[in-house]
C-alpha cells in the first residue's frame, strides 16, 4: 500500500518518551507578505521534524520535513511556495512561506518523526515512503 503520511496521536503508545515542541498560538500575515513560524523542539534536531498543514474543514496536508545532517523533502505541488531551515543551536525548525494567499490560512502544525532519519532510510529503504509521525 502506498502510503505519503501515517500521523499517530500522542498516547500512551508513544509517551514513554515525552518531547515537547513549541510554536506559536497564532500567526497572521497580510497577503502577498512572507510567513514565518518556528517550532522549537525538545530532542535533537537530527531527528526529522515535518511541517503539516491543515485548512479549515479540510483533511491534513504534508508540507514537508527537515534535519540538521539530512537534505529534508517537502510536496512538489509546495516547493515554491515554503522552505524549511533548521538551527541546530536553538533547537528550532522553520517554516517560511512566501507570496502568502487567503487561501493558505490554516492550522499549521510541526511534527517530529518516529524514528531518527537514519532509522526511518534504514527501516524503508525497501518500502513505500511512509513517514511516521508523533504529533502532539
Amino acid at each position: 500500500v502506498e502510503c505519503g503520511l501515517c500521523l499517530h496521536t500522542h498516547d500512551a503508545v508513544w509517551s514513554v518518551k515525552s518531547e515537547t515542541l513549541t510554536q506559536p498560538e497564532s500567526v497572521t500575515v497580510q497577503p502577498g507578505h512572507t510567513l514565518s513560524i518556528s517550532c522549537t523542539v525538545s530532542y535533537s534536531v537530527s531527528t526529522a521534524t515535518h511541517w503539516i498543514r491543515q485548512p479549515a474543514g479540510k483533511g491534513l496536508e504534508w508540507i514537508g520535513y527537515h534535519c540538521s545532517g539530512c537534505t529534508g523533502a517537502r510536496k512538489d505541488s509546495l516547493k515554491s511556495k515554503f522552505s524549511i531551515s533548521v538551527d541546530s543551536s536553538s533547537k528550532t525548525v522553520t517554516l517560511t512561506g512566501n507570496n502568502m494567499q487567503p487561501g493558505d490560512t490554516a492550522v499549521y502544525y510541526c511534527a517530529r518523526q518516529a524514528q531518527s532519519h537514519r532509522e526511518y532510510e534504514e527501516l524503508n529503504k525497501n518500502t513505500s515512503g511512509c513517514y511516521s509521525l508523533h504529533v502532539q
